[in-house]
C-alpha cells in the first residue's frame, strides 16, 4: 500500500514537473489564509495580502498549490485567486521609464516589495506596469518578480 502511494507521488511530481510554462495569478479579492494541505481543517500557515502575486504550482480539485516571491509553498482555494496579474519589485530603487529603453527618463522609483499591476502580458526584457497612483511605465523584467 505505502509503495503505491509513493509510486502516485513521484507520478503527480514529474507530471507537474513536465509543464514547464509558469502561470501566476494574484490573491483577490481580499486577504486570503494559507494552509499546509488542500482543505480548510489543513494548518494555517499565514494571511496572503490582496494583490499578492503567487506562481501556481500544482491544482488539486478546488485547491491550488502555490509558491510567493520568497519561495515559500501553501495551499489556496482556487476561488481566492485571479487572473489578474500583479508583480512584485524585487529590488530597492526599481526605475519605472518613460518607454522601455535604458535611456528614458524614469516616471518613478518604487521600493523593494511593492506592488505593480501587469499591464501588458507582452513579457519581453521591458515590462509595462501600472503602481496603484495611476502611473504607468515599463521596468526591467530581471527587477521584478511574478512574470
Amino acid at each position: 500500500m505505502r509503495f503505491s502511494r509513493w509510486i502516485a507521488s513521484l507520478t503527480l511530481l514529474f507530471a507537474a514537473g513536465a509543464s514547464h510554462a509558469l502561470d501566476f495569478k494574484t490573491i483577490a479579492p481580499a486577504a486570503a489564509i494559507m494552509y499546509d494541505a488542500p482543505s480548510d481543517k489543513g494548518g494555517k500557515l499565514f494571511v496572503a495580502p490582496r494583490g499578492m502575486p503567487v506562481e501556481v504550482v500544482l491544482s488539486y480539485g478546488e485547491w491550488v498549490k502555490v509558491r510567493d516571491m520568497n519561495g515559500d509553498m501553501a495551499w489556496i482555494e482556487l476561488k481566492q485567486l485571479s487572473a489578474k496579474r500583479n508583480v512584485i519589485a524585487r529590488n530597492p530603487n526599481v526605475k519605472v521609464r518613460a518607454t522601455a529603453d535604458e535611456a528614458a527618463a524614469p516616471v518613478m522609483l518604487v521600493d523593494k516589495g511593492v506592488l505593480l499591476e501587469l499591464v501588458d502580458n507582452q513579457i519581453t526584457s521591458w515590462v509595462k506596469v501600472r503602481h496603484r497612483d495611476g502611473i504607468i511605465g515599463f521596468v526591467k523584467a530581471s527587477d521584478i518578480w511574478g512574470i
